[in-house]
């Protein structure tokens, strides 16, 4: 017989010992359960691009089902203690009804023997008392028979009683509870053998992994000493350089002397075309700004169009970027979430399918917006590129109000085209801007601009 047996009189304190068992079990099954919806998401959440990488993927999701059949396993193990358990619990309160029962006919035995002793003395008594009448010895006589009879039939139904009782304590513990123990043992045991097993699969899936960290780390020191701090460095001066040049020296204007311009000084007659009327802005004197004066910043145009030509291409270009990564993690979320209703179609006891129907919809409409979102900025990209002016054989002066020189094979920015008047309003650097002649000049688009130059 089975050891477990000598607990017969322990049903309580191997009830608590179970139940610790348990709780240490659903604690287990908990940590089991999260790690694995956190690893099954990971892995959904990759796309495979190699072959190698795919079959990893499939790998890894045979290991993770496994892990869910073995949580599932030991989920079941949790039940069937607590079943018999209650098993037990019924056998007991059954037991101790049958006891009640017992001593409610022991106590009613005795009450009625004595009576019927109290009821035969009082007869006797009666008997020998010659003042009494025959009526009343003969009616003390049959209450002593009655108190007799009821002793008797309380006698018969408490042995019998006895009987039921004696049967069902000797079944309750050498039957009911030794088969009820043998079950907490045997499902104990198990318990014990699948989370240890569980823990071995485990094991065996972390020293699987530890390659792969290697192949990190490896990585890691790789691409520490792949650094290249000169090209860094590059990188930064074309990250954030505006491609203007730098302001020239400032002309000193003296107020003490009365400005004396004819209008044949003011007209541009000598040069080509008509002239120009009064113009505020002038030449390199005036309007320049230091590099590190700040200037009163509002908020930032969405197209980025109030910083510098060439800051202004890359931030249009690096929110295009940003978009089509965001658009492609958008795609892979949807890839992600059609592998893992995969899943649930051919393993309906992970998931719902059609629980998943309302984030893919949700997702494509996000994959849409975006797009409709990249397709506003490259426009934007390529709207606002630099119009370049291309000074291609002769050179202009520059020596009235309000135009600037330039020289042959020159490249500026265009800030305003010829209206119909002869004139096109330039820039060379951040301030330094005026009118020179159309004809003078030819205005191109150029996609690849870098800012202003100079060509000799």
């Amino acid at each position: 017989p089975s050891k477990v047996l000598e607990l017969w009189d322990q049903f309580d304190n191997l009830e608590k010992h179970t139940q610790w068992g348990i709780d240490i079990l659903e604690k287990y099954i908990k940590f089991v359960k999260e790690r694995t919806e956190i690893e099954l998401s990971y892995d959904l959440s990759k796309v495979p691009t190699k072959k190698n990488s795919k079959e990893e993927g499939e790998t890894s999701m045979f290991t993770i089902k496994n892990m869910s059949e073995k949580q599932r396993v030991l989920i079941t193990s949790v039940f069937s203690p607590l079943q018999n358990f209650h098993d037990g619990r019924k056998a007991q309160q059954h037991i101790e009804t049958c006891w009640k029962q017992l001593e409610s006919s022991k106590r009613r035995f005795e009450r009625d023997c004595k009576e019927a002793d109290r009821a035969q003395q009082y007869f006797e008594k009666m008997d020998a008392d010659i003042n009494v009448t025959k009526a009343d010895v003969e009616k003390a006589r049959q209450q002593a028979q009655i108190r007799h009879q009821m002793a008797e039939d309380s006698k018969a139904d408490y042995s019998s009683i006895l009987q039921k009782f004696n049967h069902e304590q000797h079944e309750y513990y050498h039957t009911h509870i030794p088969n009820i123990f043998q079950k907490i043992q045997e499902m104990e045991e198990r318990r014990i053998v699948r989370i240890g097993d569980s823990m071995k699969t485990y094991a065996e899936v972390d020293r699987q992994v530890i390659p792969i960290i290697g192949k990190c780390l490896d990585g890691i020191v790789k691409a520490a000493e792949s650094i290249d701090q000169k090209n860094d460095s590059q990188l930064v001066i074309e990250a954030y350089k505006s491609g203007f040049e730098p302001p020239g020296d400032i002309e000193f204007e003296d107020y003490t002397q009365p400005m004396k311009r004819t209008v044949s000084d003011n007209s541009l007659s000598n040069s080509r075309g008509e002239g120009k009327p009064d113009l505020k802005f002038g030449g390199k004197s005036k309007g320049k700004l230091w590099p590190f004066i700040k200037k009163n910043k509002g908020a930032t145009p969405e197209d980025f169009s109030n910083l510098p030509p060439e800051q202004r291409r890359k931030k249009l270009q690096q929110k295009v970027d940003e978009l089509n990564k965001e658009i492609q993690k958008e795609m892979d979320q949807r890839d992600a979430i059609t592998k893992m209703k995969d899943v649930y179609l051919k393993n309906p006891q992970m998931g719902d399918p059609a629980s998943l129907d309302h984030k893919l919809a949700e997702v494509s409409q996000n994959i849409e917006k975006l797009r409709l979102e990249t397709q506003k900025f490259e426009f934007a990209f390529y709207l606002h590129l630099p119009r370049n002016l291309k000074c291609p054989d002769t050179a202009f002066s520059g020596q009235n109000e309000g135009t600037i020189s330039v020289v042959e094979g020159e490249t500026l920015y265009v800030i305003e085209e010829d209206k119909g008047d002869g004139w096109t309003r330039i820039r060379r650097s951040e301030e330094e801007e005026g009118y020179v002649p159309t004809s003078y000049v030819e205005v191109y688009l150029d996609k690849n601009a870098k800012g202003a130059k100079t060509y000799i």
